[in-house]
């Protein structure tokens, strides 16, 4: 029998968000872990005796390359859109450019995704896309949670793994629409300081 072993990653550090505030309860909170990409989390899977297997690691991978498609922001301009995101984290619109027709947009790329383990509230195990911020920082599509990086593991509130609305159809954001928010994830996050990992 292999031993559960702890993983090594250095744990997930989320900013301070009402979310957060919500969930102070460690009962609304679940075990999670995120990467870069489906490579690293495999070898995870395989290295130690974790809450998800390799095959959780490609399905999950799969189901949040479909969510950040179909949930990730998307602006009208792509220097809108790394004003939100950083420079270099921002390209066209895939589904856009497949269809072929009009409201051609840009989105953030994806950078990553976290697994969260549901098994404890008779679910499995679900994952979110991770898209980057400005400030350098990683954040679900909705951006109401954020995280200082793509690879970590920790507990997380549940609501980390809510889908986001749709943007598929809609009207690309303006700039007069990511003011009236106040930028990525504004509209629902409020920010305090937050720290950084060690090691």
């Amino acid at each position: 029998m292999l031993k559960r072993k702890r993983s090594r990653h250095v744990a997930l550090v989320l900013a301070g968000t009402a979310t957060l505030a919500l969930a102070a309860c460690e009962d609304d909170r679940v075990d999670a872990q995120s990467f870069p990409d489906l490579q690293s989390c495999i070898a995870a899977a395989e290295e130690n005796s974790l809450f998800f297997t390799a095959e959780d690691c490609r399905t999950n991978f799969a189901a949040a390359q479909e969510e950040y498609l179909e949930t990730a922001p998307r602006y009208e301009s792509k220097e809108l859109c790394e004003q939100q995101h950083g420079a270099g984290n921002c390209g066209d619109d895939p589904v856009a450019q497949n269809s072929g027709g009009g409201g051609f947009s840009f989105m953030p790329l994806l950078m990553g995704y976290m697994l969260g383990s549901m098994m404890s509230r008779g679910g499995g195990v679900f994952s979110q896309p991770m898209v980057r911020t400005a400030d350098g920082r990683f954040a679900t599509p909705k951006g109401d949670q954020s995280f200082a990086s793509n690879r970590g593991a920790g507990k997380v509130p549940t609501q980390t793994f809510t889908r986001a609305p749709s943007t598929l159809g809609k009207p690309p954001l303006s700039s007069a629409a990511v003011a009236q928010r106040g930028g990525f994830g504004q509209s629902s996050t409020a920010r305090s300081s937050s720290r950084g990992f060690g090691g």
